[in-house]
């Protein structure tokens, strides 16, 4: 699958059998609320000393399918597919989609205010150079982008003379008033007979691997691989059984499991046994502070570039 876990471990492999991805076509849009919510926006990023902003479609562990309180790019611009990003500059927007989405695009999204422009040909970083203003300063929020799509943005603005800034906080969280709150439903354990392997099976080779490669900890990001390491599942996403969360998995076999404890449940705690330390979300950026110093292998294709500057 060519994350982390699937790097370390050569039997890795997730079942799905129980869950197929779909793309339904159900999904409410209003193309009206474009235009109040694109002033909003500005608005906000102008208090913030920000010329411009990027909304990709995208969770904290890079999820295809988000939960709501993570649908950003569809609050924004009423487009509703499963990929894409927008950038909004103060005078000019454009909505980047995949070639599934172009149709859907121009019924959605208000193209009068957004550009529609190909995500896979040209994406943000191909647009922004000929559009971003020598000296501007082009926010992101390093929680939404991962270290390898962080450096494209970079050298788009580089081009372009403009400065890359993360934000400390998402201005789109900031101007959306009735954002959903995260998701919060209960994790549950994955038998045996159903995962075919125990968790601290797992982790006892995996951590064999990070012995082998000289690293004392690997960042386990992606919900499935956690959810694979722990035999875990959860209901925090449609059509994915996934609970969100991110893991630090030591060379001693033991994991720290950052999970909301509403998602926490006696039956959990149980199957997940001792050498699994159950951490509140929010102590997360201090366990990456406190890897400063360590061997740590973490994705930057599939891990926030938030994560990174916690560990340099």
């Amino acid at each position: 699958m060519g994350n982390l876990v699937g790097a370390l471990d050569p039997e890795y492999a997730w079942g799905m059998n129980q869950h197929v991805p779909f793309q339904s076509f159900d999904e409410v849009s209003d193309k009206a609320q474009c235009a109040p919510r694109l002033a909003m926006l500005r608005a906000e990023l102008k208090r913030r000393g920000l010329d411009g902003f990027v909304v990709p479609h995208s969770d904290a562990q890079q999820d295809e399918y988000l939960s709501p309180h993570d649908e950003r790019l569809a609050w924004l611009t009423a487009f509703t597919g499963s990929a894409g990003a927008a950038v909004v500059l103060a005078d000019k927007a454009a909505v980047f989609v995949d070639g599934r989405y172009t149709l859907q695009v121009q019924v959605q999204t208000d193209l009068s205010l957004f550009e529609a422009r190909d995500l896979v040909a040209e994406g943000p970083q191909g647009w922004l150079p000929s559009h971003l203003s020598h000296g501007a300063k082009l926010g992101f929020d390093p929680w939404l982008h991962t270290a390898n799509g962080m450096a494209h943005l970079k050298a788009a603005c580089d081009r372009a003379g403009a400065t890359l800034v993360a934000v400390a906080g998402n201005p789109v969280d900031a101007v959306w008033a009735e954002q959903p709150p995260p998701p919060l439903k209960p994790a549950v354990p994955h038998a045996f007979n159903l995962a075919g392997e125990e968790a601290g099976a797992k982790r006892q080779r995996l951590a064999a691997s990070l012995k082998a490669m000289g690293a004392q900890a690997a960042v386990v990001t992606m919900a499935d691989s956690v959810c694979w390491l722990h035999n875990i599942r959860g209901n925090d996403l449609p059509h994915t059984p996934f609970a969100l969360g991110f893991a630090i998995l030591h060379d001693d076999a033991t994991s720290d499991l950052f999970l909301a404890k509403e998602k926490r449940n006696p039956e959990l705690v149980a199957h997940l046994g001792s050498a699994v330390r159950l951490r509140d979300p929010g102590e997360f950026e201090g366990a990456l502070d406190a890897l400063k110093g360590k061997t740590v292998l973490a994705d930057p294709a599939t891990a926030a570039a938030a994560i990174f500057d916690r560990l340099a």
